[in-house]
């Protein structure tokens, strides 16, 4: 694994923009797409990021059978009043889109930082956006990505031929516009159809069964970028259990994306080569560990004591979870962070986010990858 200085492509802001990435510039000028560099990976490292991929989430998928029979939902923080929805998701086998492994891994043993199971994002740029990259810049080279075609297989996988889904997310944020549009594409491909609209435009109307949309149409499926979480705490939040439409992300999916599962998972498969140990309490851990609440998003209120200092700061807080520190790739003053994405039961592809700290945040740049 090494990083490399790359020339960027001529005009290369039309052609990110021609596949539909509009956000490769934040709104102050901050650039969020970074060809000026890429990494480099050999075959073995990738094999061993994917290798770890799929081992990684065969132990999820443990867990999250092991808070259902054994009713530990406090671990995680969900609140009582949902944990019969998700018992109910998980037991029916509510079938998952994808999700996305946040890997510390500097070419030896990947370790599981965090795991973006319900609203994971950077999917555009890791599809399509640094495949094109990779065409006009060493089209002799491969990279770790087959993405697209895993999304259309599971679309297909889960969903009958002409199903309508309603896709919503926050459409105020160009990112989530763009990742929503994009997998909105992904299923119209495999042969659905599709509306966009807001998170706002989910209503209820008397004694509908369903939700239903602005124009009261029932939104009988729905693919929501917006996090169980923040359902659960929204007015509407009590209505879910008791009305029959059906998400993407599933309701279990929320125990995934809880911080609260990388204690659990450490005490399950204690030294486990991929997993940091992890707690619940404080003062479980010596030398340098991360300390960050079981809900935060974005790499907002995360601080690393010891040896090592950083701190984010962010509106998070409730319970903590505290981690041991590892650390990331680091070359030219950047650090790297890994995003290793499965697509149902598949390792489909990554991308690389850096920043000049050691704390991966919103606006922290993603760069290319290839492999030879």
């Amino acid at each position: 694994m090494r990083r490399e200085s790359s020339i960027p492509r001529e005009d290369w802001q039309a052609k990110c923009e021609a596949v539909g990435f509009d956000f490769h510039t934040t709104i102050d000028r901050y650039p969020y797409w970074n060809e000026s560099v890429c990494y480099a990976f050999t075959l073995d490292e990738i094999e061993t990021i994917e290798s770890a991929t799929l081992e990684l989430q065969r132990i999820c998928l443990e867990a999250v059978d092991y808070i259902v029979c054994n009713e530990a939902y406090a671990q995680i923080g969900i609140p009582v009043q949902y944990e019969e929805l998700i018992a109910d998701s998980w037991r029916a086998q509510e079938p998952s889109l994808y999700g996305r492994f946040d890997l510390a891994f500097a070419g030896d043993v990947p370790k599981l930082l965090e795991y973006n199971a319900d609203t994971p994002t950077s999917l555009l740029e890791a599809a399509v956006v640094q495949w094109y990259w990779l065409k006009d810049i060493h089209p002799g080279k491969d990279q770790f990505n087959s993405l697209h075609e895993r999304l259309i297989e599971r679309w297909r996988d889960i969903s009958p031929a002409g199903e309508f889904i309603h896709f919503a997310c926050d459409t105020d944020s160009y990112e989530d516009v763009g990742n929503i549009r994009y997998l909105m594409d992904t299923a119209c491909q495999a042969g659905c159809t599709a509306a966009l609209i807001s998170m706002k435009d989910i209503g209820v109307q008397g004694r509908s069964s369903a939700f239903i949309d602005r124009s009261l149409n029932p939104i009988r499926r729905c693919f929501k970028l917006y996090p169980w979480e923040w359902m659960f705490s929204d007015i509407f939040g009590p209505q879910v259990a008791s009305h029959t439409t059906r998400f993407l992300e599933p309701a279990w999916k929320c125990i995934l994306s809880s911080k609260g599962i990388l204690p659990l998972l450490w005490k399950m498969y204690p030294e486990h080569p991929n997993l940091l140990a992890a707690y619940r309490e404080s003062g479980q851990l010596s030398g340098t560990y991360v300390e960050k609440p079981m809900h935060s998003r974005e790499g907002a209120n995360i601080k690393i004591t010891g040896n090592v200092q950083a701190q984010t700061g962010g509106t998070y807080g409730g319970p903590m979870v505290y981690q041991q520190y590892s650390p990331l790739y680091s070359s030219d003053g950047k650090s790297a962070v890994i995003g290793s994405w499965i697509v149902g039961a598949q390792a489909a592809g990554m991308g690389v986010r850096e920043d000049d700290s050691l704390i991966t945040g919103n606006v922290s740049r993603f760069v290319p990858h290839y492999f030879s």
